[in-house]
C-alpha cells in the first residue's frame, strides 16, 4: 500500500509507493498501470517544483505520457521522456538536499532491465517524499 503524504507549499499530495509497483503491475495491467504512474510522478515532481519556486522539475506531466505513448511509435520521445524523468527527479532529490540517484546504474537498468529501472526511480522519489512531506492524517491509499 502507498503511504499518501501532502507536497509542502503545494495543494497537492504524493505518494510512497512500493518499488515493486512500477516493475511488475505493468505486466499485469498491459501497461496501463505503467502510464497512470509516469503521469503521477511528473505531476508529483511538477508540484514539488512550484511549491519550491524551481521550474526544473517539469511543466507538464501530459507530455511526459504522450512521449511514452504515442512518442513511442518513433522511439525518441519515449527514450528522452525517460531521461529527462530521471533527471527530474535527480534534481527533486538536490532540492531537498539528498544525494542523487546514479546515472550510470539508472542506464545499465534501462538497458538491461528496464523493470528495475522503474523501481530505481521510484525509491529515488520516495526518498525525496519521506524528506519533505509530513504524514497525511489516515491515509494509506495504493
Amino acid at each position: 500500500m502507498a503511504q499518501q503524504v501532502s507536497i509542502p507549499g503545494a495543494n497537492s499530495t504524493a505518494k510512497i509507493r512500493s518499488p515493486f509497483a512500477p516493475a511488475l503491475l505493468p505486466f499485469i495491467t498491459l501497461f496501463i498501470y505503467l502510464f497512470c504512474w509516469w503521469y503521477f510522478i511528473n505531476r508529483e515532481l511538477r508540484d514539488l517544483g512550484q511549491a519550491r519556486g524551481s521550474s526544473e522539475l517539469g511543466d507538464s506531466p501530459t507530455k511526459s505520457v504522450l512521449a511514452i505513448t504515442l512518442g513511442a511509435i518513433i522511439i525518441v520521445p519515449a527514450i528522452w521522456s525517460h531521461v529527462t524523468t530521471f533527471q527530474r527527479i535527480q534534481r527533486a532529490q538536490r532540492l531537498v538536499g539528498l544525494e542523487p540517484i546514479n546515472s550510470w546504474i539508472g542506464l545499465i537498468l534501462y538497458v538491461v532491465l528496464s523493470p528495475a529501472f522503474y523501481a530505481y526511480m521510484q525509491s529515488g522519489l520516495n526518498n525525496v517524499w519521506r524528506t519533505v512531506a509530513q504524514p497525511e492524517s489516515g491515509s494509506a491509499e495504493s
